[in-house]
Parts: C-alpha cells; sequence; structure tokens
C-alpha cells in the first residue's frame, strides 16, 4: 500500500493488485482494515469511510475519507462530472480493433458468484446502462494498452464490455477468452492488466480539485 496525499479529511492511496478494498475473507487483509491499523498506530481515531472500490485483482488509485461529512460530501460527487476515474487496460486484439470507441451495454448483476453479464435485453429485470470510451495508447501485434473513460460506474463494468467487444483484458481469468486466458498465461501475467490510473475530484473541505496519476 502507497500512501500518496493525505490531510484531516482525506487518505488517497495506491491499490496494489491481489489485495480487496474491503471486507475480505476471514484472515486475507484488505485496505480498508490496513488503513484503520495505520491510523490507529498515529494515535488518530481508527474510522475510514470507503467511496469507491476496485476489484480485488485490480491496481490503482482510490481516496478514502476519515471523517462522515468529508465522506458524505465525496459520494455526493460520484454521478457527477467532478468525480472522474480514469483506466488503463492492456487487451488482447481482435482481428477487426478499433483504436478508439464508445461502448454501451447493459449490465446485469448475477445474484451468485460476485459476476456480471450482458443483459439479451435493456428490458430484463436488473439490466443498468453501463457506458465507456477507450482510445489506444500504445499497441503492438497482438496486444494493446487503452486509456479508458467511464461514464457509469457498474460491478466489473470495463472487464465485462471490453471482453464482449473482443478485446478481453489480459489476465482476466472471469471475463477473459479461452485464447486471452492460454496468452496470458504463456506470457506470466497473474493479475488483470487494469488499473485505475487517474483520479479527480473536488476537495470537500477546500473546494479545491485534486488531480492524482499514477
Amino acid at each position: 500500500m502507497n500512501i500518496i496525499f493525505e490531510d484531516k479529511d482525506l487518505l488517497v492511496v495506491e491499490k496494489p493488485a491481489g489485495i480487496a478494498t474491503q471486507s475480505a475473507k476471514v484472515g486475507e487483509a484488505d485496505l480498508e482494515t490496513e488503513l484503520k491499523k495505520y491510523r490507529k498506530q498515529k494515535g488518530e481515531v481508527p474510522e475510514i469511510y470507503v467511496i469507491h472500490r476496485l476489484d480485488q485483482p485490480v491496481a490503482g488509485i482510490l481516496v478514502f475519507a476519515k471523517t462522515k461529512e468529508a465522506a458524505a460530501a465525496l459520494t455526493a460527487q460520484l454521478t457527477k462530472e467532478a468525480f472522474s476515474k480514469t483506466y488503463e487496460a492492456v487487451v488482447l486484439k481482435p482481428a477487426d480493433f478499433a483504436e478508439q470507441g464508445k461502448l454501451t451495454d447493459h449490465l446485469v448483476k448475477e445474484k451468485k458468484g460476485n459476476t456480471s453479464r450482458v443483459a439479451a435485453s435493456p428490458k430484463e429485470a436488473g439490466a443498468k446502462e453501463a457506458r465507456l470510451s477507450y482510445e489506444t495508447m500504445t499497441q503492438d501485434e497482438r496486444t494493446a494498452t487503452l486509456r479508458v473513460h467511464l461514464e457509469t460506474g457498474r460491478h466489473h463494468q470495463i472487464r465485462l464490455q471490453l471482453s464482449n467487444a473482443g478485446m478481453p483484458i489480459l489476465g482476466d481469468q472471469k471475463y477473459g477468452s479461452p485464447e486471452s486466458i492460454a496468452f496470458s498465461k504463456e506470457q506470466g501475467i497473474r493479475f488483470v492488466s487494469l488499473r485505475a490510473a487517474e483520479l479527480s475530484f473536488i476537495h470537500p473541505k477546500t473546494g479545491e480539485e485534486m488531480v492524482f496519476k499514477l
């Protein structure tokens, strides 16, 4: 865990791949618990408020609040442009690869198995619209590194939408294709090749725009 920024209201942290944001299995570390321990060791009240999450195999930037007031203010920003998250993903390229594009799907979160799927119809029970855009940063013969901008925040959205569009993320055992899973194994890729690379929001107390990049 790498603390990028800290003041009396906030903690901005770089989450490693493989550690849960919150509520890990018994005996496994999670970021929320580690940050509570960190605050306690500093002699502070060990309170941490989770604002948003990253999947356990995904790395990147997260902001946590230290107070209820800061948490409420940040949570209110989640559906606004002021709270912006940008991701980087390494994908296996399809034959008809488009270097940039926009994806719109309707996703359904399954009741079991911690997975989501693309709905058969937008009118299907539980279906929620998911939108993202992407552009290519670098590419080679077989793979491309994409910069992904989320317009909505659905469960496993980036992983599922890119896979559904024929661009599975390397290292993704849950939503990858047989080809991408085999290629990832050949390359020794253990975790999902997706990270939250940039985060911006308005500071809940000062009103200052806060921008963090990896």
